[in-house]
């Protein structure tokens, strides 16, 4: 019996070892390439005048879909962030699903919005439309506001699909701020190569404590409460240090919900958003990736790393473990229903690459730390846990996670350098400091909820109460 327990302690010891220096290898070798693909990005692209984009003839007609639920607080200077764009050929077309509160009132009296007749073709299958509204200022010519009843966030993209009748949708969280060459950056992708490119996403930041006045983003200012600083930290990891490397790979699988550019044929093609999953926007990529592999047609998702959108982030943990638990639950939902893609080579590098990463380094991460942090407890229970070990192991993680986090750093600091005050380089050194004993735990613990919950049939998104931005505006007057 003794026998048999020593193998099993080191059977799961190798395991988790193995498992722990394959995750730091990824990442290292994620971050080498986002920084290789990064220099070469900004070498490219710095004598670029996009204007030539503005004026093309042959730049793509474009659609802004932003799906609106109880967006009272937010929805006018929203609305103008994203009439602000600069872009020749483009409009915006609100989803109002069903708000309970005044968010259709306030659009109706800030914009002059008029009930108009519209041919609507149930392309794709949709909870129905109760009305549609144009605006009778001509200045508002290119708004479309749609009234419709409550679906979720998949099932309002899928009604602005049928509306559009544009080459490109781009598809936007309405509690987004777009920057106004947003537009002009993604579509270049689509410019350069028009026949594999089927999506395009850019970084979103975190907006809260900037300065924002009439839905245009006046000043960057760093987060003031800790839990917002975080996500500054995370967002930029996953975008500069994880996405851009995907990029390059043509693995990329998620483009996210907050902003992201598709050709609308392709989508409607591959059946639009899924609106049985709470993770629509990575389940869609993935379907039009994998549609078109199955074709034998070639295809592009490209990943922009300009900071092209500001979205407020959760303020406090309630909020942020509902966004953190639908998260997980997305995310084994599509890998479950495209589970034919694991290793199978005829999805290439997606198949191959992307799609094992995403299951064991991304869905499998959070039941490896909780199951070895039971195991540990179980050693030392038993008097088993060399602690000399134990922490020079624990300096080495922790030291690594600081790393990456001061990697990512580096990254934003030598190409976009949003963040220009030495006060914020120390307070974000900090948060890097913090993150991995503070706050680290709690996402493996929202993950797993979320998995639970998956198990147990859970579906609803769960309320995302916001602050709005008035705040921000607010401060700047006492300043």
């Amino acid at each position: 019996m003794e026998v048999i327990g020593e193998i099993f302690y080191y059977i799961i010891n190798t395991l988790v070892f193995t498992y722990a220096v394959a995750i730091a290898v990824s990442y290292l070798l994620l971050a080498f390439i986002s920084m290789r693909e990064m220099k070469m990005y900004m070498h490219k692209n710095y004598f670029i005048d996009y204007k030539y984009i503005l004026s093309s003839p042959f730049a793509p007609s474009i659609s802004l879909i932003a799906p609106a639920y109880n967006e009272g607080l937010t929805i006018i200077d929203n609305i103008k962030s994203l009439m602000s764009i600069m872009y020749n050929n483009f409009e915006v077309i609100i989803i109002n699903d069903g708000s309970k509160d005044d968010t259709l009132a306030k659009m109706i009296d800030a914009f002059d919005l008029v009930k108009v007749d519209f041919d609507l073709q149930y392309t794709l299958a949709t909870k129905p439309v109760k009305g549609i509204y144009k605006s009778r200022n001509r200045a508002f010519k290119k708004l479309l506001v749609v009234d419709k009843e409550n679906g979720g966030k998949a099932d309002a993209l899928n009604v602005g699909l049928n509306i559009s009748k544009r080459e490109l949708v781009a598809c936007i969280d309405v509690d987004c701020i777009i920057e106004p060459d947003a537009l002009l950056k993604m579509v270049k992708p689509f410019l350069e190569d028009s026949s594999e490119v089927i999506a395009s996403g850019g970084v979103v930041r975190i907006a809260n404590s900037c300065i924002i006045e009439d839905g245009r983003l006046i000043e960057v200012r760093l987060p003031e409460k800790l839990i917002a600083r975080i996500q500054v930290l995370e967002y930029i990891r996953a975008f500069l240090l994880g996405r851009m490397a995907w990029s390059k790979l043509n693995g990329l699988l998620l483009i996210s919900g907050a902003f992201g550019l598709f050709k609308r044929n392709i989508a409607i093609e591959a059946g639009g958003y899924n609106h049985k999953t709470v993770g629509e926007d990575m389940e869609l990529v993935v379907r039009m990736r994998a549609y078109l592999a199955e074709q034998n047609r070639r295809c592009r998702v490209v990943y922009i790393p300009d900071p092209l959108c500001w979205t407020e982030a959760p303020s406090n943990f309630q909020i942020l473990g509902r966004q953190r638990n639908r998260w997980a639950r997305g995310t084994f939902e599509t890998l479950k229903l495209h589970k034919r893609l694991f290793f199978n080579k005829k999805y290439g590098i997606m198949g191959l690459l992307s799609y094992p990463y995403w299951f064991f380094f991304e869905w499998l991460a959070p039941f490896v730390e909780f199951f070895g942090l039971l195991f540990f407890f179980m050693l030392v229970l038993m008097g088993m846990v060399n602690w000399t070990f134990f922490f020079c192991l624990l300096i080495v993680v922790y030291t690594f996670a600081f790393f990456i986090s001061m990697f990512s750093l580096l990254s934003e600091e030598m190409s976009f350098y949003k963040y220009t005050h030495k006060r914020d380089i120390i307070k974000m050194i900090l948060t890097a400091l913090v993150e991995p004993v503070w706050f680290h735990p709690r996402v493996v613990w929202w993950s797993l909820k979320g998995n639970f919950d998956l198990i147990k049939g859970k579906k609803a998104w769960g309320e995302m109460t916001r602050q709005g931005f008035v705040q921000y505006k607010t401060k700047k007057a006492t300043l």
